[in-house]
């Protein structure tokens, strides 16, 4: 058998190239090659090994007739376009937690420096002057510390923290109560940590819930003196609002190493004495960078020769005869789970997913890792199919699956059941001959509706006049309904509605449905 042919087009390390030598991969290193000439050279190789340099546009894909995979050391891929390489069936892969000790120890090192105004004392020291009296620090021991995302990095974080003897309180919403207690820490909701931390890191993904997570009104909230340290992404934080309680004295001081803009070449928190700025050096070291090489290489490796994908950002492990059969139901786990992700805000214990008929027979790890993924989404960005479950794992969410023959009217039923401290949800789907997935039931309520970029689910009690209502306040806020599905599980008992519309819907329309009578609930859904 031929040995399969891997282009390495930026630098990594000389070990990581005889990581594919020592597995009869067949490599050609040649970092800072141009885009014509990657683009004449493409055509010849398998995989693809890169950092952030090369840029994998749908035109060099065009040309990439053989490529199976390509393989980003580091754990950003914005230089990929990954919905192109999905079209043509190239597995795209990252390395996600190579560089979490590194950014973790940034994250101490930026506290360090905070607490005792290092940057300011070292400038004015070499300059001549012995300003002892001006830097008047405050220890970290016995100060409280609060983690906004107790991840992977968060994680790591808050154990070096407790090390330091600091009293570490997170906010996160998948942290279970069983990993807090083995990390020594105290699991506090959002308000609670504001209110009564000394330092804040934050250690989340930049997602439409998390953005400006410590906005205005949350920085209002802090502690008078508090001082925030921000490693994770630009954008957590509200620049202007900080600065404004940087003036003001509200805030002691601020560490970041991530900007809203990057390269960050002016900025609000940019002049202010009590801050300390560095260059998005998180990952920034030379085991870093070497873990992120060395992992690539064994991961494009493993894939090419023996099948095995790790960290896929788009797809799981299926073979080319599972594929027809299994990526409608992919699509469907999904969507089911982002159905029941982006209703649910309270932290989730459980997930159980029972695959009934035809679906039980295929391979329902993949579709599980789709599932947890889709859940797991609207908080944290980065997940995908492959990782998604060791971060509900992580988090100590307790995954089920569920096989049975088929039980009811439909060939293949897949039914995904969140459960958390106060409720117990389920939404259940399946793919008619069209190969389009659908839901049937929520909340034991049949229902038959396909998914939508945008959609309106409602929970209400079955009473007259709700249609009517319902859709008057959508027509007076000029918002179509492309479709409109409804359900019940008795006369005058609870219903649901799901409706299809045309583009986002503003919280005042929502709030507005909110307020019909016999309503419990209403949100948008963005698939």
């Amino acid at each position: 058998m031929t040995a399969p042919k891997v282009l390495i087009s930026d630098k990594l390390s000389d070990a990581a190239v005889q990581i594919f030598k020592d597995n009869g991969v067949d490599v050609d290193f040649r970092p800072g090659i141009d885009k014509d000439e990657l683009e004449k050279i493409i055509g010849d190789y398998d995989g693809l090994a890169i950092r952030s340099a090369t840029k994998v546009t749908a035109k060099l894909l065009e040309k990439a007739t053989r490529l199976k995979v390509i393989g980003r050391a580091g754990i950003g891929v914005d230089n990929v376009d990954v919905p192109a390489a999905t079209a043509r069936g190239i597995i795209v892969m990252n390395t996600p937690f190579g560089n979490s000790i590194t950014t973790a120890e940034h994250a101490i090192a930026l506290t360090f420096a905070l607490a005792r105004e290092l940057p300011a004392a070292d400038a004015s020291t070499q300059a001549g002057k012995w300003e002892k009296n001006r830097f008047m620090g405050v220890e970290l021991t016995g100060k409280t510390f609060g983690i906004i995302g107790c991840g992977n990095i968060g994680s790591i974080v808050a154990e070096r923290a407790v090390g330091l003897r600091m009293r570490v309180i997170a906010y996160d919403p998948f942290l279970s109560p069983e990993r807090a207690r083995d990390l020594g820490v105290e699991k506090v909701e959002l308000d609670d940590l504001l209110t009564r931390a000394d330092f804040i890191t934050l250690h989340t993904p930049l997602t439409e819930k998390t953005k400006n997570i410590l906005s205005a009104e949350n920085i209002a909230k802090t502690k008078k003196g508090v001082r925030i340290i921000n490693c994770a992404r630009g954008g957590l934080v509200d620049e202007v609002a900080l600065r404004a309680a940087l003036d003001s004295g509200h805030v002691a001081g601020a560490a970041f190493d991530v900007f809203t803009v990057e390269p960050a070449k002016e900025n609000p928190l940019f002049g202010h004495p009590s801050v300390v700025a560095t260059p998005h050096l998180g990952a920034a070291t030379t085991e870093a960078q070497e873990n992120v090489a060395l992992q690539v290489a064994e991961q494009i490796s493993d894939y090419l020769l023996r099948g095995a994908i790790t960290n896929a950002i788009n797809f799981p492990s299926i073979t080319a005869e599972e594929a027809p059969k299994l990526r409608p139901f992919i699509e469907l786990a999904e969507k089911l789970g982002s159905f029941a992700g982006q209703l649910t805000e309270t932290d989730i214990k459980t997930v159980r997913i029972a695959y009934e008929g035809t679906v039980a027979q295929l391979k329902t790890k993949a579709l599980t890792s789709a599932a947890v993924a889709g859940l797991l989404r609207p908080f944290l960005q980065d997940v995908n199919v492959v990782s998604a479950p060791t971060i509900a794992r992580e988090r100590g969410i307790v995954i089920e699956e569920i096989t049975r023959e088929a039980v009811s009217d439909y060939e293949a039923l897949i039914t995904l059941t969140v459960v958390t401290d106060t409720l117990e949800r389920s939404v259940v789907g399946t793919v008619f001959a069209d190969g389009k997935p659908r839901i049937v039931g929520i909340k034991g309520i049949k229902v038959d509706a396909e998914f939508a970029p945008s959609m309106i689910y409602v929970s209400n009690e079955d009473k007259p006049g709700f249609v009517g209502r319902f859709a008057s306040v959508l027509g007076d806020a000029g918002i179509n309904i492309a479709t409109f599905a409804l359900g019940r599980d008795s006369e005058g008992g609870s219903a649901v509605a799901l409706v299809q519309v045309d583009g986002a819907v503003p919280q005042a329309v929502l709030d507005a449905v909110q307020a019909i009578p016999g309503v419990k609930h209403a949100h948008q859904l963005v698939f």
